[in-house]
């Protein structure tokens, strides 16, 4: 009897331990949630291989980078620590306008694979045939993620896993919903698969017409915009070659001005891309 009740204390000192293991990952998880997207961020802009670390670390050294540079040719602290911090998010504006093109770009060939996945439906072609083959026939910007999925599903043969891969490496909102279309005709068939993709792909070359056109009269305003955000900090180096001209930046006022002088920049600069910024997408079926 003593045996089998130390049996049962064992026992459960186990789960209980098992049960305090698994709950941590829930307990940390929020405080990774900024990084997980930093490294969305990432493939959505089609960077491989870079991680939110790996960013936030690239970031550290810029802004190392051009802190030294400016203290080497001014002289000042005050100054070369402003151009420190521009150092500091110079590459997460690099990821930005990184990102903005990479979503034109497939903004001009999601039609594309949306026709061709409707042709291959249409020939009788299984989908997964339909979707491996998109990695030979597809856009080139495309086809690294459709590969995979097919060396995916040739090693694994679940095709709802494999969709769940292509989602997570396309990291795009209409790649989320034809994937997601291909998983409820995989999963319930039907006829109308056909059907809906063609209407999808008119519906994504509207868009891309709109969208274009809109951002062509937009960017002389936003060019503009930035140049008279950047323009005081550009003469501020310039101005860097004459030390003498910046030794009152290193006095507690010319301190205060500098500060004053980027937090205005900032807030125009964020407020002039709030106002000028269109409707993004967003991903509802990751």
């Amino acid at each position: 009897m003593g045996a089998f009740l130390g049996l049962l204390l064992g026992l459960g000192l186990l789960l209980i331990w098992r049960g305090g293991g698994r709950a941590k990952p829930v307990l940390t998880r929020p405080h990774l949630r900024w990084m997980q997207r930093r490294t969305e961020r990432l493939r959505q802009a089609g960077v491989e291989g870079v991680s939110g670390w790996q960013l936030l670390t690239i970031q550290i050294g810029a802004a190392v980078a051009a802190a030294l540079v400016v203290l080497v040719l001014s002289r000042s602290v005050s100054v070369a620590a402003c151009f420190g911090v521009f150092g500091f998010f110079a590459p997460v504006a690099m990821v930005a306008r990184l990102h903005s093109r990479r979503r034109g770009e497939l903004r001009e060939v999601w039609p594309e694979v949306v026709d061709n996945l409707a042709s291959a439906v249409r020939a009788g072609m299984a989908l997964p045939e339909a979707v491996s083959a998109l990695a030979v026939r597809g856009p080139e910007p495309l086809r690294p993620a459709f590969e995979r999925f097919a060396a995916d599903y040739r090693a694994t043969g679940r095709f709802s896993d494999c969709l769940d891969r292509l989602k997570s490496d396309l990291a795009d909102p209409v790649g989320d919903r034809v994937c997601e279309s291909l998983r409820l005709a995989r999963d319930v068939g039907g006829t109308d698969l056909g059907r809906l993709l063609r209407t999808l792909s008119t519906f994504l070359r509207e868009d891309a017409r709109t969208r274009a056109e809109l951002e062509t009269r937009q960017g002389w305003t936003v060019n503009a915009a930035r140049l008279a955000v950047a323009s005081p900090w550009i003469v501020l180096l310039l101005l860097a070659t004459q030390s003498t001209t910046l030794d009152a930046f290193d006095e507690p006022v010319g301190r205060v001005l500098l500060v004053l002088g980027g937090a205005v920049s900032v807030l125009a600069y964020q407020l002039m891309m709030r106002i000028g910024r269109l409707p993004v997408e967003k991903r509802v079926l990751r």
